[in-house]
């Protein structure tokens, strides 16, 4: 493992290795390839269609149009034009073939630290698991720069490199990881006799488990401005990578958010950027950690803009953004130019695909133990971690009361696989 991991790092490392994307870096459709390649820890070669002699090379004999930019360079010689993150997943052989008629032990929906935790101690005790995210491992975890309070990493480590360990420590185990598939929705209707979980994935394809982990988590918390869609991912960004940092380098860029994962962002940040605007809407230290608002006040280029929030974007001639900030109690509005603004604002239960079969809390996120207004009778009280749905368990970010921590949700990954274990045991029994 050790040997297949170091080898890995110096591929991503080297730069010249992997798949090959060609077209104009910096576009939207570029970075979002980029982005899913980098936090999946798969090596790649970029290459601008209009500056690197072998890019345009390539473009010229193939005949490729601007519209049909970015080429993707497959493992097998074939070349994709303008692929979906599925697309180039698919071609690059990430996605596992699932057999309609398999029947998993777990089923576990979300590859963020609770899922991948859960899937490390469900399979190495010989469970026969499954793993489905619809974007890549990590959760939001994976997109901090760098984790300083996590236990055992004094010196820090980032989310990716955390979270990559974990992938690659449960594939070692056995479990089967299939990355991006998403599932749609879980079916409610138990109609068989024994305890089993129907899962429906995008392209129709069902999976069926004896026991389902909801670790699905949280998504990205979107502000009320005019056409933000329109500044998402050129402009406008959720995480803050290397990619981003090297594309602002040397300009003024906004960060807006007080929570701990905007802190980190922030002290990343700053040392490649001329100015950093952060805004936030109260005090840093009633939502930060003492450390980050200490590390952010001795950075020098960073401008506070507390009590303040995004009111609007504007796109200037030259493809640089107009932010307008707005003081939430007198409404006075300043606007700054930038050429990137970064939103940490929190997120929102990511639990759309269970179309009500579990019970969930006034905020949408899904209720375990005793919390659930109602459930099925199975003549047993239910686990600490289960759902208002027998056998359907919820850990991490997406339970309601969980602490929004890494290593919280890494505690529940590890104690939802013994209450598991009693619930397999309990339905053998009955």
């Amino acid at each position: 493992m050790r040997a297949l991991i170091l080898r890995r790092v110096a591929l991503i490392e080297d730069g010249g290795s992997g798949t090959i994307l060609i077209g104009i870096p910096g576009t939207a459709e570029m970075l979002l390839l980029q982005g899913f390649l980098r936090r999946s820890g798969f090596p790649h070669l970029v290459l601008d269609s209009a500056a690197d002699d072998e890019g345009k090379a390539l473009v010229q004999r193939l005949g490729v149009s601007a519209s049909e930019l970015p080429l993707a360079v497959c493992p097998d010689g074939t070349i994709r034009r303008r692929p979906t993150v599925t697309e180039l997943a698919s071609c690059l052989g990430l996605v596992p073939d699932i057999a309609p008629d398999a029947e998993y032990d777990v089923a576990i929906v979300g590859a963020g630290p609770a899922g991948l935790a859960a899937a490390v101690y469900a399979a190495s005790e010989g469970l026969l698991v499954l793993v489905l995210d619809s974007d890549s491992f990590g959760g939001q975890a994976g997109t901090s720069a760098r984790i300083e309070n996590y236990f055992g990493f004094p010196t820090g480590i980032s989310g990716l490199a955390l979270t990559a360990r974990g992938f690659s420590q449960a594939q070692k185990f056995g479990a089967m990881i299939a990355i991006p598939m998403a599932v749609e929705r879980l079916d409610c209707d138990r109609s068989f006799e024994r305890m089993v979980h129907v899962l429906t994935l995008v392209n129709r394809i069902q999976v069926r488990a004896r026991t389902v982990v909801i670790a699905s988590g949280a998504r990205y918390r979107r502000p009320d401005v005019d056409a933000l869609e329109d500044f998402e991912g050129n402009g406008v960004s959720y995480w803050a990578s290397p990619i981003e940092a090297q594309a602002c380098a040397g300009g003024e860029v906004a960060l807006v958010g007080g929570g701990n994962s905007a802190g980190q962002a922030v002290v990343f940040l700053a040392p490649s950027v001329k100015r950093l605007h952060l805004v936030a809407r109260r005090d840093l230290t009633e939502t930060m950690s003492a450390y980050l608002v200490e590390r952010i006040a001795s950075l020098p280029n960073v401008e506070y803009h507390v009590g303040c929030e995004l009111a609007a974007l504007h796109r200037e001639p030259g493809g640089t953004i107009s932010a307008t900030f707005r003081n939430r109690k007198d409404g006075t509005c300043v606007e700054h130019g930038l050429c990137q603004v970064f939103l940490f604002i929190g997120a929102d239960p990511n639990t759309d695909w269970l179309g009500g079969c579990v019970d969930v809390d006034e905020q949408g996120f899904v209720a375990t133990g005793k919390q659930f207004r109602s459930a099925i009778d199975i003549g047993r009280a239910p686990f600490e971690l289960e759902t208002s749905q027998p056998g359907v368990f919820a850990i991490g970010d997406v339970r309601a009361g969980s602490t929004k921590r890494v290593g919280a949700a890494v505690g529940e990954g590890a104690a939802v696989v013994t209450q598991i274990h009693q619930a397999l045991a309990q339905e053998r029994t009955s």
